[in-house]
């Protein structure tokens, strides 16, 4: 059996949160209760009354999470679902207008995706954005994420809904990687939609949630039944929502003490710099969220500095989990105006709520070794 190289720690270091959370003990309780609940929430019997029970708890619990309404959220089978459902069922009628730093979820459920483009710092050019509001009067669908899921980087959500007003729009946002990281009020935001993703906040996988505007239904994806208000057909999944449920309630009590990363975010970031060649850390003049560094190291390409510190022990991303198998360029990094070399490069290391100061002692140590064996000649 190899050892992994120069491992002296006994677990592994987990630094992919933005890929997926580990999921809280309190979620694997409820879910395991749940799952033990026999009725099909849609019966009226008892059986039946104590499965939607569940559901509407969590319903509740996501909607508190976010500042919206329990009749404004839905479940689904996860963010990519509720990304589709909405740009799908608007694409027939409205322009899609997207930024170019989007969720692939987002950037290819539609057909005529017009992209908008973003400043050097990840934040969306609001002028180019009215440009092309401007040069065509059509009934557009804006789809902008809240928070970058490579950078972190923070979109003004308010400033371009205020931009909005003076067009017929609607304005969807893929809120997955900002719930839970900072706060999120639905009704002050002035969006139509929101996205959410359930093993984001360390909640079960394969669930989600759209968040629907007063006076708006997105659109049927799935046809056949009544459920989810008539939204979404299909047995729901009780015990995953019910998970959702417990996960939210965790994200929202943790709100406060999430910024407290910002410190291990800049421990990591002082110990990437200290690489014997050119680090850049991208989105570092916008705001962020304290979780998320992504940083392009000259002269390595992210998939060789992946698989070395992997062997380790410890997990990072090179991107996005969804492209992750893939050596092209990073086209979050490239519509920030970045190099192909540069986009190759981009390391993404995200934290979370199960992250200690262990985990990041554990990095330094294996990239200041990793450094050390693949630069000899930096070597003292």
């Amino acid at each position: 059996m190899m050892t992994p190289m120069n491992q002296t720690h006994t677990k592994r270091t987990y630094l992919d949160y933005n890929a997926t959370t580990p999921i809280r003990p309190e979620v694997v309780k409820g879910v395991c209760m749940a799952m033990e609940t026999i009725g099909n929430p849609s019966s009226i019997h008892h059986e039946g009354r104590q499965a939607r029970k569940l559901i509407e708890q969590a319903r509740a619990q996501v909607a508190e999470l976010v500042g919206a309404q329990t009749k404004q959220v839905i479940f689904t089978s996860g963010a990519t679902e509720a990304n589709n459902m909405v740009l799908k069922g608007y694409a027939s009628h409205r322009r899609l207008l997207v930024s170019a730093t989007e969720h692939p979820s987002v950037l290819y459920a539609g057909v005529d995706v017009e992209t908008i483009p973003v400043h050097s710092t990840g934040l969306i050019n609001l002028d180019a954005l009215k440009e092309l509001l401007d040069k065509d009067t059509r009934p557009s669908f804006v789809s902008i994420m809240a928070v970058n899921n490579e950078t972190g980087v923070i979109q003004p959500l308010k400033d371009i809904a205020t931009l909005l007003k003076n067009y017929e729009c609607l304005f969807h946002s893929d809120a997955v990687q900002a719930v839970g990281r900072i706060p999120l009020y639905f009704s002050t935001l002035n969006v139509d939609f929101m996205s959410l993703s359930a093993h984001k906040i360390g909640g079960p996988h394969g669930v989600g949630a759209i968040i629907m505007g007063k006076g708006t239904n997105p659109p049927k994806l799935i046809h056949g039944g009544g459920q989810e208000r008539q939204q979404r057909a299909g047995t729901e999944n009780v015990a995953g929502i019910y998970g959702f449920g417990i996960a939210a309630a965790c994200a929202l009590n943790g709100l406060e003490t999430y910024k407290n990363l910002e410190t291990y975010r800049d421990q990591l970031e002082a110990t990437l710099k200290n690489a014997p060649t050119d680090v850049i850390i991208h989105g570092h003049d916008a705001p962020r969220v304290p979780n998320t560094i992504s940083a392009s190291i000259a002269g390595f390409e992210a998939s060789t500095l992946l698989m070395n510190l992997d062997l380790a022990g410890i997990s990072v991303s090179t991107g996005s989990a969804c492209s992750s198998g893939s050596v092209q360029a990073s086209h979050v990094l490239t519509a920030m105006g970045a190099t192909e070399s540069q986009a190759k490069s981009g390391l993404r290391l995200s934290m979370g709520w199960a992250t200690t100061q262990d985990d990041i002692d554990a990095f330094t140590q294996a990239w200041t070794t990793l450094m050390e064996r693949l630069t000899p000649s930096c070597q003292n």
